[in-house]
């Protein structure tokens, strides 16, 4: 959780001040995930950001917006063992995939035409994921 907390930390994520009106158990049972410990965390404890991290720009969402956006992309509902959490703001969403195994993949992957085909790992967890923005990997590298 270190590496975690130093770059939300770096990059100023705004601090939750009021517990949400949702759970987690919700978006848990909604997705029929069970959410990586440092992704929950964050939900936890701050607010959704929309900024650019390293060279790309990420909107991902409060705790209070991912039901709802998952329904209105049908994310949860077309791919099996993935819950968007946010947005590149260019026609693809961030999420977590989690196969059978419980390995924890964040990938990119555009929101037209859903298929685990067109998915891009960009992390192998949360923290991860936002290691390799801090340093400047590019989605596509």
């Amino acid at each position: 959780m270190e590496d975690l907390q130093a770059i939300i930390s770096k990059y100023d994520f705004p601090k939750r001040e009021l517990n949400s009106s949702i759970q987690i158990a919700e978006v848990e049972s909604f997705s029929n995930l069970k959410l990586p410990e440092d992704y929950v965390f964050y939900l936890e404890n701050y607010l959704g950001i929309d900024q650019f991290i390293g060279v790309e720009f990420i909107k991902l969402w409060s705790l209070e917006e991912i039901i709802e956006a998952n329904k209105s992309y049908k994310i949860v509902e077309e791919l099996n063992g993935t819950i968007g959490i946010g947005t590149n703001g260019s026609g693809e969403f961030i999420g977590i995939e989690i196969d059978q195994f419980e390995n924890v993949k964040i990938i990119l992957s555009p929101f037209i035409g859903l298929n685990s085909r067109n998915n891009t790992v960009i992390g192998t967890s949360f923290t991860d994921f936002l290691i390799r923005l801090d340093n400047k990997i590019e989605w596509f590298s």
